[in-house]
């Protein structure tokens, strides 16, 4: 087989999600738990103006989604513990020789190194259950891996992050060799460009230990997309100044230098577990259009989609509020995953 994950910009059939459920994710406190609930839910919304989405539902919140999401948002009841879409669920592949086929990356998933805290070994099945669902072929991996933290062009290149794929809580007996092979096996990957680390937060206990898809992201062949702390209060400031400089010395798979624009986090740095790690980097592009995070500053908002438009020609951007989402750990780009549509006939 020769699989090739496509880039995020090709057309999809639908997305999917995963709505959240009662748990260490979500919180306590009623009040608290409805802000996840409507996050998950405008983000829903939000991405089912440009495509059809898929809702994974756990039994245990089948009510409370029906009334919330409505009839639009098709609904598929599987368990859950977890719903970071993009982490536990499939990574949709194409075979150029084979156009009718879609195939599904089946990821093992740890809950990002077995924390203490994370509750996934239901959502650690949703991968199969979700290909089986849509008619995909099966492509298993014995790499603990989540797919925030890989980004792709298309072309060969992929994005990863040291601390995440050769994390000893994931892959203790993996080195860049085992990791770029199977890459390569499973997603089409030629060239792996590895990030020494992620952003500061990430890397507290409720954290990923370093994602790509808050540091950076390929908007097109030959166009990152980066995010710059402006403050040098942060410690981020200092992290995506090496980290840029160090991407502005690599190359895509094609061998092209790349253009790098920057996406300018927003004003505030800190909340009340320390300083945020909002980055508008974390956003999908969806058909015909890009769902941006939103995080109540108007001005680094605007500037944010201004950025993006530019970066994706022709595409609406549309902003939703993710300060809730971040709160819990990540953001829009990590409660979707796309399936890519499949291959016109030659």
């Amino acid at each position: 087989m020769n699989w090739r994950m496509p880039s995020e910009t090709a057309r999809h059939d639908r997305t999917w999600m995963a709505f959240p459920r009662e748990g260490t994710t979500l919180g306590s406190g009623e009040a608290w738990k409805q802000t996840g609930y409507e996050a998950w839910t405008a983000v829903a919304h939000s991405v089912a103006e440009f495509e059809p989405v898929t809702m994974v539902v756990d039994p245990s919140e089948k009510e409370r989604a029906r009334r919330m999401l409505g009839s639009h948002i098709e609904q598929v009841e599987m368990p859950l513990d977890e719903f970071w879409m993009r982490d536990f669920g499939p990574t949709f592949v194409l075979d150029d020789a084979r156009p009718t086929v879609l195939g599904a990356v089946d990821w093992v998933f740890n809950g990002w190194g077995a924390h203490d805290w994370a509750e996934w070994k239901q959502s650690a099945e949703i991968a199969r259950m979700i290909a089986a669902h849509c008619g995909a072929e099966l492509v298993s991996s014995l790499l603990v891996n989540e797919g925030g933290g890989l980004h792709v062009d298309g072309e060969g290149t992929v994005l990863v992050t040291e601390t995440v794929q050769l994390d000893p809580r994931r892959n203790p007996f993996a080195d860049k060799a085992r990791v770029e092979a199977e890459l390569a096996r499973t997603i089409g990957a030629s060239k792996a460009i590895w990030l020494p680390r992620g952003l500061t937060r990430d890397y507290d206990p409720f954290g990923t230990s370093g994602h790509v898809d808050i540091v950076a992201t390929i908007a097109a062949p030959g166009i990152l997309l980066v995010h710059r702390q402006l403050n040098p209060e942060h410690p981020d400031h200092a992290v995506m100044k090496e980290l840029r400089a160090y991407l502005a010395e690599t190359s895509d798979a094609k061998g092209r230098p790349w253009t790098i624009l920057d996406l300018d986090a927003p004003a505030e740095i800190r909340d009340e577990d320390g300083f945020v790690d909002y980055s508008y980097v974390n956003h999908l592009v969806v058909n015909d259009g890009v769902v941006a995070c939103g995080f109540g500053d108007d001005k680094a908002d605007a500037a944010a989609r201004a950025v993006l438009e530019e970066a994706y020609p022709g595409r609406r951007v549309v902003t939703v509020d993710s300060r809730a989402i971040f709160a819990r750990g990540g953001g829009i780009h990590c409660i979707t995953q796309q399936q890519p549509s499949l291959m016109p006939p030659a």
